[in-house]
């Protein structure tokens, strides 16, 4: 995270402690939770990206074969 980024989340945060301190504090106990959960849904998400990758080598390789150069960005 940027400082800029995470300087924003820990005003926010404090901004939501003062305001309501509860929910505040289970924010804070979840927020791991929460992390630990979307782990694999990441994982899955990297698998398909690299299936993606692996379809595209695979339908442009007959043209790069033949000789066909991509054109530049």
């Amino acid at each position: 995270m940027t400082p800029v980024k995470t300087l924003l989340v820990l005003v926010g945060w404090l901004l939501l402690f003062v305001l309501c301190w509860p929910l505040a504090l289970l924010a804070l106990v979840l927020w791991p939770v929460a992390w630990l959960v979307s782990l694999p849904l990441r994982l899955v998400g990297v698998a398909v990206g690299a299936v993606f990758a692996l379809l595209r080598a695979l339908l442009f390789l007959p043209a790069r074969l033949l000789g066909h150069r991509p054109a530049a960005a």
